[in-house]
């Protein structure tokens, strides 16, 4: 049995010319469908890139504002203990705390009993001053100073210095702009991550000398509220060595507290660096949306072209236009895609 042969219709092959060009143009109207379909998608992953970017910076935002609100209260306690330091230099005699002095007026503390709260307390601030640490914090305290910090601090520069001080002066958005083109995410990411070394590294260094100047605070506290009126006028270089103490402890809070606030803010001026290129980044998603959509607009028009072209039968000039849309719809999406 012969095979079947299946020919064309003389009607069907003069719709198309048989020629290269002709097949072209037969499948005008699938091909400008899925590029149309795929600008479509592209158009909606702009779409939700960008949301996702403002999605971010909105928590970039919330990060520093936290640090923001460190900053601002971490000042304010400065502020406080710098001016109560003053008050105190203003009502009485505050000198420069004597280490050596400090400690012999520990010594000369009476104690009604050897195992008494009193002689407890006694024994208690006599370990911490004559400790490594307490003996550090003596001498910060005289010199009003913080401890040594390790190397390797953040310093900002370049670019991100200059980025910085436009976030703090408010600069246009169009300079702003071309100064965080100029700054990569690593390097922003790499300058919040050292920013915050810092600070567990400050806190690392100053917290034994905290804890030790905190200690011999509450006991100074509780060994004046123990003491009778006669014992006091007995041992009258008692309370001043008290005030000196305090002002130097009140000095070096004023100092801490003031040494953290700027290391928020430089966290918190870091953060809002990212925030600033991630809203530029979606500013960036969402225009590539918007074209995209056009693109899929141009490429539905040679779709409709076409089929207005197969239906009138009119194939020369409405087959040739929607080929014309539906290249320059593609070419428009490559621009879009790699340039912008």
């Amino acid at each position: 049995m012969k095979p079947t042969r299946i020919t064309i219709p003389d009607s069907l092959k003069s719709d198309l010319p048989q020629t290269r060009f002709g097949k072209i143009l037969g499948a005008t109207p699938v091909v400008m469908a899925v590029v149309a379909t795929m600008l479509a998608g592209l158009a909606s992953s702009e779409m939700t890139r960008a949301q996702y970017v403002r999605s971010l910076g909105a928590q970039q935002q919330s990060k520093a504002g936290d640090q923001w609100s460190f900053f601002q209260a971490k000042r304010v306690r400065s502020a406080i203990q710098r001016n109560s330091a003053d008050m105190l230099q203003t009502l009485a005699d505050v000198r420069q705390l004597d280490p050596a002095g400090f400690a012999q007026q520990i010594e000369r503390w009476p104690a009604a009993a050897e195992a008494g709260p009193a002689a407890l307390v006694k024994q208690q601030a006599l370990t911490l001053v004559k400790s490594p640490v307490g003996r550090q914090a003596l001498e910060l305290l005289q010199k009003g100073e913080l401890p040594a910090q390790p190397a390797g601090a953040t310093a900002l520069e370049g670019a991100m210095k200059a980025a910085v001080e436009g976030v703090e002066n408010s600069i246009p958005d169009a300079e702003m702009r071309a100064l965080l083109t100029q700054v990569s995410d690593a390097s922003l990411e790499a300058a919040l991550k050292a920013s915050r070394e810092q600070v567990l590294a400050f806190d690392v260094a100053t917290k034994p000398v905290n804890q030790v100047i905190d200690q011999l605070d509450a006991l100074l506290a509780r060994q004046s509220a123990w003491r009778p009126a006669d014992e006091v006028a007995a041992v009258p270089a008692g309370p001043s060595a008290n005030r000196h103490f305090m002002a130097a402890r009140l000095r070096y809070a004023a100092s801490r507290y003031e040494w953290e606030a700027r290391l928020n803010q430089t966290i918190a001026n870091l953060y809002e660096l990212q925030v600033r290129k991630s809203n530029i980044k979606a500013e960036h998603h969402h225009k590539r949306s918007q074209q995209f959509f056009f693109g899929m607009l141009a490429a539905q028009a040679g779709v409709i072209m076409s089929t207005f072209a197969m239906a009138a039968r009119k194939r020369n000039l409405l087959w040739s236009l929607a080929a014309g849309a539906g290249l320059l719809a593609v070419a428009f999406a490559i621009y879009v895609y790699l340039y912008v």
